[in-house]
């Protein structure tokens, strides 16, 4: 294992997940249910589930593309969805 790919790639998650819709999910179902254990379960599988698919699409795609034209295409899909929403158009 690549220790220093594994802690930047979970740095990375970790902070551009902080305060992100996923933990406001998180806590409401938690405080809605009063079964915290289970809550924290299910947002494990779904959060992993979500990450083996774009570790595998993300695989898939480098074979192809360049893997800087993803990171442009993604941090432009981010400006524009981030443009759309501040102009109330999404």
């Amino acid at each position: 294992m690549d220790w220093k790919i594994f802690f930047a790639t979970l740095s990375a998650i970790f902070f551009a997940e902080l305060a992100d819709k996923t933990q406001l999910v998180g806590i409401t179902m938690a405080s809605k249910t009063g079964k915290p254990l289970s809550v924290f379960l299910g947002s494990i599988a779904g959060y992993a589930l979500v990450t083996l698919i774009s570790v595998i699409i993300g695989t898939m795609l480098s074979k192809y593309i360049k893997p800087e034209i993803i990171r442009y295409t993604g941090a432009t899909a981010f400006v524009v969805i981030g443009l759309l929403m501040f102009f109330n158009r999404l």
